[in-house]
């Protein structure tokens, strides 16, 4: 069974994720888009995992077998690149094959419709539908040669249009002019080539690592910019005095920001700084997005600005979805795991714009990510949160999706249970605004526990909560 998650279909390279997976999926995706749009092209990119390559050449003998024009990118590209290029190109979709941040042993395909965002799950369960279906011999396929001489795959290149717009939503003269100096860790991923070179034609003082293509994503096996993944990106920041340091995941859609103290800062804290820069610089009023287990700190300044906050479920798609309804007052859209696009961007997560955007941040307030912080949580008041994850056997994951939804929870670590939020997990508003969430993943079998609370004493205790709570005590 092909299932699509929360981002896309991803599964283990050569057990699940074969070549003939690989065909049944697209040949799903080609009747898709050819219920609704004859003469179609579609953007097929890849990232820098083992065969990503040779798997989106595959994808592209489908296509065009079904008639379907296939822009083949010449080298490895990030995902709010294949988003912007949708839009900007005006295509039927894009199929990137990617597993973002997950470990090297996987692969995956992204699908995005023509609105450039995620595809939403009325498409995802067609495409789920239609795979179902297929079996090899129903799969259309001619060869790569026979593709591009007839002129239905074409070898392209969208990175200039998208740095060009990335250069009309961030103000590089004043990180210029702030005399910045930044480093960066791409994580062997495909934001080598777009934010070093970004950096290095504003004239911005930049250190990259991990530039080179290496499939098993050494030393941690896995492309994530998490706190634990990019320790020589503190040591650089630490010992060479950089003023920040930013850092993009597999396919760059993620963010990881480290501060000139050599600290990581959360994407918790990361998103409410997007948003208070973004009204006190632009003067930008509206709306802003976040997914269910995302810090409330941002509603709690959004409140002190006058912004509404829109609580989606998790998956960006669906924050995406908030900002092509509502474009013209979309000021952030972003998520607790690395997420965020701003207005006149893409409906989906951009790393490279996030990271470029803390830099902007720094040189414009004039203080470091920490200085911006405190200033936000003079408005706040104290929001500490923490997320815990659990790698269980899949018969546990499914024990504990049934304890979920049997257990009657009225008082939590001492606190009382105010409100249960059950879009996407389930959520238990507690007093004070204090608060613990848990969500099985739907890209790994993981379980995932979200606590947040204004004192760290009531925080430790929700940690302890949800670690016994989770294994069963």
């Amino acid at each position: 069974m092909i299932k699509f998650g929360t981002s896309g279909w991803r599964g283990i390279i050569a057990e699940d994720f074969t070549y003939d997976n690989v065909r049944i999926v697209t040949q799903a995706i080609a009747k898709l888009i050819n219920e609704e749009n004859k003469k179609a092209s579609v953007i097929v990119g890849y990232d820098t995992r083992f065969m990503s390559e040779d798997y989106a050449k595959a994808s592209a003998e489908v296509l065009a077998a079904n008639g379907i024009k296939a822009l083949l990118c010449k080298r490895d590209t990030p995902t709010p690149v294949i988003a912007f290029e949708i839009i900007n190109s005006k295509l039927a979709g894009g199929i990137n094959f990617t597993a973002s941040h997950n470990p090297y042993k996987y692969n995956g395909i992204k699908f995005s419709p023509s609105w450039g965002g995620p595809a939403l799950p009325e498409t995802t369960q067609k495409i789920e539908k239609y795979c179902a279906s297929i079996s090899l011999e129903n799969i259309k396929r001619i060869s790569y040669e026979d593709g591009v001489k007839d002129k239905l795959i074409e070898l392209h290149n969208p990175r200039t249009a998208y740095l060009k717009r990335i250069k009309e939503l961030i103000n590089f003269k004043a990180i210029k002019k702030a005399n910045l100096k930044i480093a960066v860790d791409v994580l062997h991923g495909t934001g080598s080539g777009y934010l070093d070179e970004l950096l290095d034609e504003a004239g911005i003082k930049q250190k990259t690592i991990n530039k080179n293509r290496d499939t098993m994503f050494a030393p941690n096996g896995a492309p994530e910019p998490n706190q634990a993944n990019i320790s020589e990106l503190y040591q650089i920041v630490r010992k060479e005095s950089f003023k920040l340091g930013i850092a993009t995941d597999g396919d760059a859609d993620r963010f990881g920001i480290v501060d000139s103290n050599g600290e990581f800062i959360t994407p918790n804290e990361v998103i409410p700084v997007a948003l208070y820069h973004l009204n006190k610089t632009r003067g930008w009023k509206g709306v802003a997005a976040r997914s269910v287990m995302t810090s409330h700190m941002l509603d709690r300044l959004a409140e002190k600005i006058d912004v509404e906050v829109v609580e989606t479920p998790v998956g960006f798609k669906y924050i995406g979805e908030i900002m092509t309804e509502r474009p013209k007052d979309f000021i952030v859209g972003g998520e607790e795991s690395g997420g965020l696009t701003i207005r006149g961007h893409v409906p989906e997560k951009d790393g490279i714009l996030a990271c470029l955007l803390m830099a902007e941040a720094v040189a414009m307030n004039k203080k470091s990510i920490t200085a911006i912080i405190k200033d936000i949580k003079k408005l706040t008041g104290e929001v500490l949160t923490s997320r815990l994850n659990f790698r269980l056997p899949q018969a546990d994951m499914e024990k504990f999706r049934n304890t979920l939804k049997t257990a009657t929870l009225e008082n939590i670590a001492g606190m009382k249970v105010q409100k249960k939020i059950t879009i996407d997990g389930d959520k238990f508003i507690l007093d004070n605004g204090t608060w613990i969430g848990f969500r099985l993943s739907g890209t790994e079998p993981v379980v995932r526990a979200y606590v947040e609370a204004d004192t760290q004493a009531k925080l430790n205790k929700l940690i302890k909560f949800g670690k016994d709570f989770v294994n069963g005590k």
